[in-house]
């Protein structure tokens, strides 16, 4: 119990499934419950490459990272950064450039204390616990912690978020909150589950996850490249996650089982 009791915040209802636990479980972590993994499995049923799919997605995440590193960015904003594993954006960047601060954003209580462990000791990063669709509340938080200077280019990232953002939140206008608040030269790079590219399995996924906390709602490719509106996109444009911009000698992988399209745009 003491174990427990070191990353689970006493009011936690470990019974009730998350999003974030659930994809901590398919990259192999260990911060999850019962609920989750009997989710995620559900979701494996319905998406049998949800791993590679999961997997796919943090590498991404590296790779967008340092090209916006190698832009001049030195400052991310990483919105719903989920529970932290292995590759986090502030150990990315400060490989390349390790003056680069970080502030994550979460509203998983899970996430939320775990990453606060991690980075107590910390001065260039912070984690604060809100909700990504109340941009104004988060922009607030983000000013007072001191770390990101918004007359500076900043590193918007929402990997893997926005399939989890319903229409009636409006989605567009969540994202052009933060490109309104950021300068040129900043970027947005952004990853969601699409119907696309695996219509049946990700019909099957959006059923699995219907009734629980976190339904989800994929978008066409055509919707995800609107969410860059006010972004130039660098090339190659939005594309299956393993195409975007993939490392030399990678192994190739099956873009049309990816699920989910990716992308990074720069305001210009």
């Amino acid at each position: 119990m003491a174990d427990r009791l070191s990353w689970v915040p006493d009011d936690v209802n470990t019974g009730l499934p998350s999003a974030a636990r659930l994809y901590d479980y398919l990259l192999g972590g260990g911060h999850n419950f019962a609920a989750d993994r009997e989710l995620a499995e559900q979701f494996l049923r319905a998406q049998p490459n949800a791993r590679t799919i999961a997997r796919l997605n943090r590498a991404f995440l590296r790779r967008a990272v340092l090209h916006l590193v190698d832009a001049g960015v030195r400052q991310f904003l990483d919105l719903g950064s989920g529970i932290p594993t292995v590759g986090n954006v502030h150990e990315v960047a400060r490989k390349v450039a390790p003056e680069s601060r970080v502030v994550y954003v979460d509203f998983e209580d899970v996430a939320v204390a775990h990453s606060r462990m991690i980075l107590a000791d910390d001065d260039r990063s912070a984690i604060l616990h809100q909700d990504l669709t109340e941009p104004d509340a988060v922009l607030a938080d983000v000013r007072d912690t001191g770390l990101i200077d918004f007359a500076e280019p900043v590193g918007v990232l929402a990997v893997g978020m926005f399939h989890f953002v319903p229409p009636e939140r409006d989605p567009a206008g969540v994202v052009a909150a933060y490109r309104d608040a950021v300068p040129p030269g900043s970027h947005l790079a952004l990853s969601q589950f699409t119907y696309d590219l695996q219509p049946e399995a990700m019909a099957r996924v959006v059923a699995v996850m219907r009734d629980s906390p976190d339904p989800m709602f994929p978008r066409t490719h055509a919707e995800i490249t609107a969410l860059f509106d006010g972004f130039e996109l660098v090339e190659p444009g939005v594309v299956p996650l393993p195409r975007w911009r993939p490392e030399e000698g990678s192994v190739e992988e099956d873009a049309d089982r990816a699920g989910i399209f990716a992308g990074v745009g720069r305001k210009e």
